[in-house]
């Protein structure tokens, strides 16, 4: 790998530089990132240990995944209180205590909020489910019973089976579109958008700088319950057009609304995950504006598989899917899906991943990072027995869970991978012998130093954050190759998807009449000046070049 002093970089004096647009984050599964007291489960006292390290990667913000007290029936997706930690996770003066040692090293924090349902343990759904002339009897979706007795309409459950459960002291049925255990709140209720809108303004006082909005699209319901029309699908919940249960028009008003309390202080931040849609894409874009969400997800890049071409493709959609006032995201890992490494690594090889973090950390927006996504983290192999996902046992064998990608962060060598001192809740990955972050800190070809230079080029070079994207390759099979250009700056960068050596033809005045110098590449001896029509790439070699006009 050669990482090349920027000396096609430039300063950038105008100091436009926008936290959640110019910057990484870097997503943390707290229960799997450091156990500091050696119960088996991560905790904030153990993020705080590790914010040096995280201030050295060279990230800009972390999210965390949801700390909140909870049950644990959706490992923290069940919320039973919105206004206090879990005390698995620390304390609300630990969480303020991390929060001020991140902005002391330039670190902003995002909280996970979940939003669309609460535990069946949260005070709210106790009180509602008592009866039906309680203060909170409409705090929640009820409905009666259908005619024959069973549940008011078709809308399934995206865990498997009915969204509807019958509480027998109401004798009515509850909607759910996760777990039973996780009933899905009454947004058209005033009293519990209040509540819930508050929330925000609750820790956004705390000094907490975003929020990730767990399923944000699936608030709102349809008004008259009615049910889903048929498709083909395998799973039940997959033959409906999800039309009733999700995606409602009552969103963009309280979008707008959220967005106005998050306004009201300094660069506060909100990124939704979009949830269903037959074209995600332009779903994720039409909830992003100046009186909407900051952004969106949108997860194409995780169903890709290793081809330049869909990856061109899914860039493409998204590009064009967003308004002039939306700004894309980009990501390959989170806590939901297998792991890139999984997916597209060959054995312990990392040249593929090079690859991937040279796209996702160069492309035109904002890009997520998943703990040990930095040292290559490979999914662990679980066996029946070993579930700890509620979903991969109720699927099992067609689905084993998620928690391949779950297990604990590999810091080191030794017994449990330097992550707890106790035997961990998720067991470690066998490779973390070889695979960890102090043997490849001390490896300056590694993968960890590879995104760290990629993560610092982003800081040098302007172009990388706010240019424009331009494909160099409009149909490639092996090459993707593209140029991020602003007025005073062009990059180009060059990644070879193929096991083979392959040339990469250049033409035009705009490339071949300039003085390129290299940026950085995963390949050892890669070319310090770019000039003629043709870059020869070798085998999945990921080079990065930059020229000021």
């Amino acid at each position: 790998m050669t990482a090349v002093d920027n000396s096609a970089g430039e300063v950038d004096m105008d100091n436009d530089f926008l936290w959640w647009r110019d910057g990484v984050i870097y997503q943390i599964y707290p229960r799997s990132f450091v156990d500091s007291n050696a119960d088996g489960i991560g905790d904030l006292q153990g993020i705080r240990s590790k914010l040096d390290y995280l201030q050295g990667l060279g990230i800009d913000a972390i999210w965390l995944s949801p700390i909140f007290p909870s049950p644990d029936v959706d490992f923290g997706y069940d919320v039973s209180n919105y206004l206090d930690i879990d005390p698995k996770f620390g304390t609300l003066e630990e969480f303020q205590q991390l929060v001020e040692d991140c902005h002391q090293r330039g670190i902003r924090v995002i909280l996970d909020l979940v939003l669309n349902h609460t535990s069946d343990q949260h005070p709210w759904f106790v009180e509602s489910r008592s009866s039906r002339d309680n203060p909170k009897n409409d705090w929640y979706l009820w409905k009666d019973p259908s005619p024959n007795g069973g549940p008011p309409n078709n809308w399934q459950s995206v865990f498997g089976g009915s969204g509807w459960e019958y509480e027998a002291r109401r004798g009515q049925y509850y909607f759910h579109m996760f777990y039973k255990e996780q009933p899905d709140v009454n947004w058209r209720n005033p009293a519990v958008r209040e509540e819930l809108v508050n929330v925000f303004r609750f820790w956004a006082e705390r000094g907490v700088d975003g929020f990730r909005l767990d399923v944000f699209n699936d608030y709102f319901k349809d008004a008259g319950f009615r049910d889903n029309p048929a498709k083909l699908g395998l799973r039940p919940f997959d033959r409906q057009q999800h039309i009733h249960d999700v995606s409602q028009p009552e969103m963009m008003p309280l979008l707008k609304e959220i967005r106005s309390v998050l306004d009201s202080y300094p660069q506060r931040y909100a990124v939704g995950e979009t949830f269903l849609g037959e074209d995600q894409a332009k779903t994720a874009a039409s909830y992003c504006g100046s009186e909407r969400l900051h952004a969106a997800f949108n997860f194409s890049f995780t169903h890709c598989k290793w081809d330049a071409g869909q990856f061109l493709r899914a860039i493409q959609h998204w590009e064009n899917s967003l308004g002039d006032d939306a700004w894309p995201t980009y990501v390959l890992n989170n806590h939901d899906v297998r792991r890139s490494a999984s997916r597209y690594a060959r054995g312990e090889d990392d040249r593929r991943l090079k690859v991937a973090a040279a796209m996702l950390l160069t492309l035109r927006g904002t890009p997520y990072l998943y703990y040990g996504e930095e040292i290559g983290m490979r999914d662990i192999k679980v066996g029946r027995s070993e579930i700890q996902d509620p979903i991969g046992k109720h699927y099992w064998p067609f689905f084993i869970g998620r928690d391949g990608c779950r297990s604990p962060m590999q810091w080191n060598a030794a017994k449990h991978a330097g992550f707890s001192q106790a035997t961990p809740w998720l067991k470690v990955n066998p490779n973390h012998a070889t695979r960890n972050v102090e043997s490849q800190q001390n490896d300056p070809r590694s993968l960890y130093h590879f995104y760290r230079n990629l993560i610092q080029l982003r800081k040098d070079l302007p172009a990388l954050r706010q240019g424009m994207f331009l494909p160099l390759v409009h149909e490639p099979r092996y090459i993707l190759a593209y140029l991020r250009q602003t007025q005073t700056q062009t990059v180009l960068v060059a990644l070879n998807f193929s096991r083979r050596r392959l040339p990469l033809m250049l033409s035009g005045r705009m490339i071949t009449g300039q003085p390129w110098k290299l940026a950085l590449s995963s390949r050892e001896d890669a070319r310090a000046e770019l000039s003629g029509t043709r870059l020869d790439l070798a085998p999945y070699e990921a080079s990065i070049y930059a020229v000021n006009e």
